[in-house]
């Protein structure tokens, strides 16, 4: 254990570098490394090294298999793979393709590696996992959308292999070329379809496809908030956890044929039979359910289990956990990026440390009463690093789930799959009730999805806090004999401290999130928030109101946001909106077009205004006699204007107006203490005129627009007209999320760019 311990020691030491060291360190470290683990009191430092050594090695052999920055937003013919399942949504298509041959202009390209592709418009039905294509692709490089507490895209593309994105184009080039020869995912993309025919209840089916072979296409983004309040998305998807029981399964078969042949036992003793059964079977399920990260933790640490007992040796808990751990990092190192990584084993760590095996039927309902507040509270600090959450209903809820799931749900798939490949016309007998009980246990969970503490939100953790937390859990589960084992829970506390702290009076902080192509502005003033515009909402239902915005209101500790403001109707501002209302109920809401937002508001008009904590709030549009008295016309001139004000500093909000208002806003702006304007319309052509500018002097212009994105924003007239005004220019497109902070005494500044303070080797 040590050993192993040491080895992820040093892969961590990797992810927490802002750049990778140069190759030839990277062998020198190893060699040192591969001297000292020889030596035993050099061991564990050798441990360290190699897993520094490796996983940069891999990590710097990943980043470069990227698409050449050079190359980036070219058209590519390629040949290639459909791996994994393909999910089709109302807009697009999106699938995953091993290339196994690119060419550019007529000349072969190295691609190696997975695209992340979507395909648009008119999808072939035929476009199946296993199927080989000829496409043109657009593609660039990984690239996401860096907040606090947001997902992190980029370490998803370095832990899965993925070496550019981007969609397929039109052409008459594109075609099917048959399939790859015996491929699992197209087994499971026929096991889906025969479940989902032999399941009359879409959503039904939708469940049993994810319990029996990994399927999550069917569920959508309300099953997995359901599934988040209780606690059970480890449950939900394939994990290590079912490939459990699918290696016991295989053990009951063995026993059943010893049972029926005993003299079986002359010719090989039924431990040493049974030890592979359940390997075989593990391995078997472990590839019909798309061998994710907890799916292959669990097969090694079964494989261990296996060879120990046919060597008739023995074997602890922990060693096997120690040799699981070390293979992974042998295997894999850059799964250490992934949150399932640390959850299965940290969790199982906990388990074999703290959780003493019971006898008979109390023991073992004691084991599994005691196991799931164990997991809930061991893992609780982990949950909120990584996801920025955690359910205070979990324990609860998979003490319900966890034995149906166990001992009816997951061997009824087991049986129906096994049914499906062998005697199709008996699978639905056993899917059928199969169905039936994963509608009950739904049906509970969406009740306790609803109660008090099912959503705990907590601000962005510090690692001190989550270490901290970490100890109070092995505190608390010590052994019987150790004193004053409650205190341990006093070191969760510091989870619950913000951050940073809030602005003083008469201050406020602006944080500009990274919505892409859109605009999403939080302002905090002492006890106040306020948010302008939420970003776009797409076809496919990815709401960056959910991906984006709340995830960095969480991280930020708003619990109360007193209002929303929707500067106009257009998608990419006012798209968000609903996602946030729902988790703000009380806020007051405003709106330029109240007609085009799908949240009811009442309409911003000039000359509203409010004060808070010292800091002023002035509406300034939309304005009908900024036309001469005419109306306004729908859409971005209606956008309304906000002016946030203290004597130090002020903020602009200015939507989308467009050039024929600026005159208007710039005299309602005035004169005053030093500016921070909000680039309109993302930098469009249509705004910022030089005028506009000369008027309002800013200190800091900035630009919320999408990383080469297909409008050109912010054209580059706009850019060269802010840098002839001498006015420096920032972007959430290359720096990410901004935060600007505006003092009772002195001019604003920008503090932080999340690219920059959140630097790591795998982010561009």
């Amino acid at each position: 254990m040590a050993s192993a311990v040491a080895v992820l020691l040093g892969a961590l030491a990797v992810h927490a570098l802002p750049a990778l060291p140069p190759r030839w360190l990277d062998l020198l470290l190893a060699a040192f490394g591969f001297g000292m683990a020889w030596h035993p009191r050099l061991r564990l430092a050798g441990g360290v090294l190699l897993g520094f050594a490796w996983c940069a090695l891999r990590a710097d052999i990943a980043l470069d298999a990227r698409l050449p920055r050079e190359l980036e937003g070219r058209d590519f013919s390629v040949v290639g793979v459909v791996d994994d399942l393909p999910k089709r949504r109302v807009d697009a298509t999106s699938f995953l393709l091993r290339v196994e041959h690119a060419q550019l202009d007529g000349r072969d390209i190295a691609l190696p590696g997975v695209l992340r592709l979507s395909w648009y418009d008119e999808v072939p039905d035929h476009l199946d996992a296993c199927s080989r294509w000829h496409l043109q692709l657009r593609l660039k490089r990984p690239r996401g959308l860096v907040n606090r507490g947001g997902f992190d895209a980029e370490r998803q593309a370095l832990e899965r292999g993925v070496v550019a994105v981007g969609y397929v184009r039109r052409a008459e080039s594109n075609r099917r070329l048959g399939e790859q020869g015996w491929c699992v995912n197209g087994l499971r993309e026929r096991l889906a379809q025969d479940i989902a025919a032999r399941v009359a209840d879409a959503h039904d089916a939708a469940l049993l496809r994810a319990f029996a072979i990994g399927d999550t296409r069917g569920l959508d983004q309300d099953d997995w908030e359901v599934a988040r309040a209780n606690g059970v998305p480890h449950l939900i998807a394939i994990s290590g956890f079912h490939v459990g029981i699918a290696a016991g399964f295989g053990a009951l078969l063995v026993k059943l044929l010893w049972w029926l042949w005993p003299r079986l036992g002359l010719r090989i003793a039924f431990p040493v039979a049974q030890a592979p059964a359940a390997l075989i079977v593990a391995v078997l399920y472990g590839m019909l359910a798309g061998g994710s990260l907890p799916t292959l933790r669990t097969l090694m640490m079964i494989a261990v289990v296996a060879l120990t007992h046919c060597g008739r040796r023995s074997a602890s808990g922990a060693h096997s956990l120690a040799l699981a751990l070390l293979a992974i990092l042998a295997f894999d190192p850059l799964s250490t990026v992934s949150a399932g990584f640390w959850l299965s084993f940290v969790g199982v760590a906990f388990l074999l440390a703290c959780l003493q095996r019971g006898r008979g039927a109390l023991g073992w309902l004691r084991e599994l009463t005691l196991g799931q507040l164990l997991m809930t509270i061991s893992l609780l600090p982990l949950t909120v690093w990584f996801f920025g959450e955690a359910s205070l209903v979990g324990a609860l809820s998979n003490l319900i789930a966890v034995p149906l799931i166990t001992f009816v749900i997951v061997p009824l798939c087991l049986a129906g799959v096994l049914a499906l490949l062998v005697a199709p016309a008996l699978a639905t007998l056993v899917l059928v009730p199969a169905g039936w009980v994963a509608h009950g246990q739904w049906w509970l969970l969406e009740r306790m999805a609803s109660w008090p503490g099912a959503h705990w939100y907590l601000s962005e953790v510090a690692p001190w806090a989550l270490l901290l937390a970490m100890l109070g859990a092995v505190w608390m589960f010590l052994p019987r004999g150790v004193p004053a084992r409650g205190l341990g829970a006093l070191l969760f506390l510091p989870l619950l401290l913000p951050d940073r702290p809030p602005p003083p009076e008469g201050a406020f902080v602006a944080s500009v999130i990274d919505v892409g192509q859109g605009l999403s502005v939080l302002v905090r003033t002492r006890s106040h928030a306020l948010l302008y515009d939420a970003g776009a909402r797409y076809r496919s239902e990815f709401d960056l109101g959910e991906a984006a915005v709340l995830p960095t209101l969480h991280a930020l500790g708003v619990d109360a946001l007193d209002a929303l403001v929707v500067s106009h109707g257009d998608n990419d501002h006012a798209g968000g909106a609903l996602a946030v209302a729902r988790a703000y109920p009380q806020a007051q809401r405003y709106a330029g077009e109240p007609a085009r937002t799908e949240i009811s508001a009442a309409q911003c008009r000039e000359g509203q205004r409010w004060h808070w904590d010292g800091v002023d709030f002035r509406v300034l549009g939309p304005r009908a006699q900024a036309l001469g008295g005419a109306r306004l016309s729908a859409g971005n001139d209606r956008s309304c204007v906000l002016l946030v004000e203290t004597p130090a500093g002020r903020l602009l909000l200015s939507g989308d107006v467009s050039a024929r208002i600026e005159p208007a806003i710039a005299e309602a702006v005035g004169v005053g203490a030093p500016l921070v304007l909000l680039v309109p319309h993302h930098g469009s052509r249509t705004s910022s005129s030089a005028a506009f500018i000369a008027a309002l002097r800013p200190r800091l212009a900035v630009v919320s627009a999408g990383w080469r994105n297909r409008f050109g924003h912010p054209h580059p007239t706009v850019v060269r007209r802010y840098a002839d005004a001498g006015v420096a220019l920032e972007g959430t497109a290359e720096a990410g999320a901004l935060e600007i902070e505006f003092a009772r005494a002195g001019p604003p500044r920008l503090v932080s760019r999340e690219r920059e303070r959140r630097r790591r080797h795998w982010r561009e």
